[in-house]
C-alpha cells in the first residue's frame, strides 16, 4: 500500500493510501477492504472489482468525480501513476511563471478508453481543456456517460471517435486544431499472446490461483496489443504527427520499455522533430518513460 516516494512533486499520491478516508468518501471500497500478513489495512489488488473501487475512491477523494464506473473487461489503470504522466508533460509547457492552466490550454488523449484517466487529472489538476479520442464506441459512450454525470468534468472534456483503425491523429485533428500538448498510452504488447503471457507473469507475482483468468487492471486487446507492440504504434504515431507539427506544441507517449527509446528517438528526428525528451518516471519498482518531440 506504500506508493513512491519518487513519484512527481506535484503528483497527489504521495505517500500510503488512507483506506479509512477514501472508504468515508466512497462507501463501496469497504466491501473490499481486507487484512495484509502484517496486519494492515489493504485490498486484494488481485480483484478487478477492487482495483476498480480503489480507483472510484482516489478520483471521488483527489479530483472531485462522483461517478466513475467502468464496463466488464475494460482496462483499469492505476491513478496514480497516470497523474505523474500528466505532471510531467505538464512539465514540457511550464514557462518562468510556471505550468500553464485555464482553459486556453488544450490537451489531446490519444486512446482515452473508457476510463478518461488522463483528461479527468489534467482538467481538474490544472483546468485545461481536453479532447480524448478512441476507436472503441462502448469506450467513448461509457467516458461520456462519466463527463454527463460530473458537473465538474462539463464543458472541459470532449471525445472523438476515431473512423479509421488504421489511423492514430488523422481523422482526428481537424484543420481548426490546436493542442498544447498530447499524450498516449499505447498498446504495449505484439499479440495476444504476448499480453497473456505477460498476463501470467502478474499472476504470479500477485500469488493468483490459477482459477482466476481475468487481469487486475483488464483491457480489451486494442488496448493491450498491436501488430508490431509499442515500438510500431508510436513510430506510426511520430510520422503521422509530422502532418500536424504546426496544430501541436509538445507530442508525447509513454514508452514502456527502455530499449526501444533510442529507436524512437531516432524516428522522432527522421520526421523532422528539432526536439526531443526523454522523461524517466517512477512508481515503486516499475519504471517506464514519457518521449515527447516537437517540430
Amino acid at each position: 500500500m506504500t506508493k513512491s516516494a519518487q513519484l512527481h512533486p506535484r503528483n497527489a499520491h504521495q505517500g500510503r493510501y488512507d483506506l479509512a478516508q477514501l472508504s468515508s468518501g466512497y462507501p463501496p471500497l469497504l466491501t473490499y477492504l481486507t487484512k495484509s500478513p502484517a496486519g494492515e489495512q489493504t485490498i486484494n489488488f488481485s480483484e478487478p472489482a477492487a482495483v476498480q473501487a480503489l480507483n472510484a475512491a482516489l478520483l471521488k477523494h483527489y479530483y472531485q468525480v462522483d461517478y466513475w464506473q467502468l464496463p466488464p473487461g475494460y482496462l483499469c489503470p492505476p491513478v496514480p501513476g497516470r497523474a505523474d504522466y500528466i505532471h510531467y508533460a505538464a512539465d514540457l509547457l511550464a514557462t518562468a511563471d510556471g505550468v500553464p492552466t485555464g482553459r486556453s490550454i488544450t490537451l489531446l488523449d490519444i486512446g482515452c478508453g473508457a476510463n478518461l484517466i488522463y483528461p479527468i487529472v489534467a482538467s481538474r489538476s490544472y483546468g485545461w481543456r481536453c479532447v480524448g479520442s478512441d476507436i472503441d464506441a462502448v469506450a467513448l459512450k461509457t467516458a461520456q456517460l462519466i463527463i454527463d454525470s460530473n458537473p465538474k468534468l462539463q464543458g472541459q472534456i470532449s471525445l472523438r471517435r476515431q473512423p479509421d483503425s488504421n489511423s492514430i491523429l488523422r481523422g482526428i485533428i481537424t484543420g481548426g486544431d490546436t493542442f498544447a500538448v498530447t499524450v498516449c498510452n499505447p498498446p504495449f504488447y505484439r499479440s495476444a499472446a504476448e499480453a497473456a503471457a505477460a498476463n501470467q507473469r502478474k499472476r504470479n507475482n500477485l500469488k493468483l490461483a490459477d482459477s482466476v483468468q481475468q487481469r487486475n487492471f483488464a483491457g480489451q486487446h486494442h488496448e493491450l496489443w498491436c501488430p508490431g507492440g509499442e515500438l510500431a504504434f508510436i513510430r506510426q504515431l511520430i510520422t503521422e504527427s509530422a502532418e500536424f507539427a504546426s496544430q501541436v506544441g509538445w507530442f508525447t507517449s509513454l514508452v514502456s520499455q527502455q530499449s526501444h527509446l533510442q529507436a524512437l528517438v531516432q524516428s522522432a528526428r527522421q520526421a523532422g522533430a528539432t526536439e526531443t525528451k526523454k522523461i524517466k518516471m517512477q512508481q515503486g519498482q516499475k519504471s517506464s518513460h514519457m518521449l515527447a518531440w516537437r517540430f
